[in-house]
């Protein structure tokens, strides 16, 4: 098994070349993400599947947000344990064409704050959708929250993404690909801040926690790629790119794991969550004062830039 983890390992970093293909995103505001982080991390804390009402609060808030920049958002509500969650998704761009979907979960673990997990990644969405709403995308595009991606229920079908995925799959909407923004706010330029889920890594990825990931898994390589590419040429914030095995652990780790088991092209975009931010699901410890806004700012960019130019 060793030695079938290093052989494959070794074809997780053939992305890692790619070039970047340049754009010019519009401005995103730093201090809006941070306006949406506060909120939802503070007024809305705690918002684990347990405070139901947190959770809907959360939900409406997300929805009045999205209903500023789209005039289609729906709910998308389903049963877990005799409880109604409910899924939030705004809808740009004309109805016929390959769908773009990128998602966030809005739920957090147990009583932590979930500042950057995952606030941090509603934040992103919602600030695409002013940005949506700016300069209408020519495909069609969903934007959309989810509930019920953490324990007890992450890696089950009670997860609110694989409710969506699965209606994507049952309407037969064709998909280009699916973003999954899970854990973009946290940042260190400290050597050793970064850690790996395989040590051989540290030989090709930095030691400093300051660069943003794209991850997926074998069958994705070439569309991580152009994700990668695209993101590279929006801003200067570095990024990698990894594509494995569910052997590496962290690569099935958010909201587009569903979307694989349709065969929709998927990946996550992530500061690579528990392998550099040691606040992961810590109660105080996800704090919106902990998060690097202007560098989140770029990782918004860059989506946004994979929206508009994704071939």
């Amino acid at each position: 098994m060793a030695t079938t983890v290093v052989i494959t390992s070794c074809s997780l970093f053939t992305q890692s070349s790619v070039e970047a293909i340049p754009s010019t995103p519009p401005e995103v505001s730093a201090q809006q993400l941070m306006a949406h982080v506060k909120q939802l991390s503070e007024t809305y804390h705690p918002r684990d599947y347990t405070h139901l009402d947190n959770l809907n609060n959360t939900a409406d808030y997300i929805k009045h947000q999205f209903e500023s920049y789209s005039t289609r958002v729906t709910e998308q509500p389903f049963l877990v344990r005799d409880n109604y969650y409910r899924n939030i998704i705004a809808r740009f761009g004309p109805e016929e064409g390959e769908l773009i979907v990128v998602g966030a979960h809005y739920d957090s673990y147990g009583l932590t704050q979930g500042a950057d997990d995952n606030a941090s990644g509603v934040a992103g969405i919602l600030e695409l959708a002013r940005l949506l709403k700016q300069s209408p995308p020519t495909r069609p595009v969903e934007l959309v929250a989810y509930s019920l991606e953490e324990p007890p229920f992450f890696g089950t079908d009670s997860m609110g993404s694989a409710y969506h995925a699965g209606k994507l799959a049952e309407s037969g909407q064709a998909v280009k690909l699916m973003m999954s923004l899970e854990m973009i706010g946290y940042f260190s330029d400290e050597p050793d801040s970064q850690s790996f889920p395989l040590n051989m890594m540290k030989r090709l990825y930095s030691d400093k926690g300051d660069f943003i990931s794209v991850v997926s898994n074998m069958d994705n390589r070439q569309i991580t790629a152009q994700v990668k590419s695209l993101m590279m040429g929006a801003s200067d914030l570095q990024v990698y790119s990894l594509n494995g095995p569910a052997i590496v652990q962290g690569i099935d780790y958010s909201d587009h794991y569903h979307y694989w088991n349709f065969d929709i092209p998927a990946v996550m975009i992530t500061d690579t969550s528990f392998y550099r931010n040691h606040n992961y699901h810590k109660y105080n410890g996800d704090t919106w004062d902990q998060l690097d806004y202007d560098r989140m700012a770029k990782v918004v960019k860059g989506t946004y830039a994979v929206i508009e130019n994704i071939q």
